[in-house]
């Protein structure tokens, strides 16, 4: 992160995401997106751009990485990748604290928009993203495995 390498915030401490977190980072994306887990090599990848055009973070809560999210910036747009909390720890503000962290860096970065992708079949998702003030812009038919629909979304950063 650009500010202090940890923060607290919602109960959990958030620090920049590494290569030795793709374990427990896994078994996290596995366990929330059964049917659309990105492959470890994706994520390393992702790391590998880490900082220059992406910024991840981890969750923890009692030394235990609970969540984690991704962000894809470049000159004045910016892409939540990813946020992901474990069952247990849901409902508990860390994706909130994780989507603050993202939408901070993004300004950080120069970035006037950001853009994200919601299942059309999580509506706690996309209602976290609306309280955050994204909007829906367009929708991605039979986007996810299953024909499910990815829902489009945009928020202006300098509103």
């Amino acid at each position: 992160m650009s500010g202090p390498p940890e923060t607290r915030t919602a109960g959990v401490t958030l620090r920049r995401m590494t290569k030795d977190d793709l374990p427990a980072v896994m078994a996290i994306e596995r366990e929330t997106f059964p049917d659309d887990a990105w492959s470890a090599d994706m994520l390393r990848g992702e790391l590998d751009d880490q900082p220059r055009t992406r910024h991840y973070v981890v969750a923890l809560a009692g030394g235990e990485i609970v969540g984690y999210a991704g962000l894809a910036a470049a000159g004045d747009q910016a892409d939540v990748q990813t946020i992901a909390v474990t069952a247990g720890h849901r409902r508990a503000g860390i994706g909130a604290a994780l989507l603050t962290e993202l939408l901070a860096e993004a300004v950080r970065r120069g970035a006037r928009e950001a853009f994200l992708e919601v299942r059309a079949d999580n509506p706690s998702a996309h209602a976290m993203y609306d309280r955050f003030g994204f909007e829906d812009i367009g929708v991605r038919r039979r986007y996810y495995k299953g024909g499910i629909d990815a829902i489009i979304m945009k928020k202006d950063l300098h509103a």
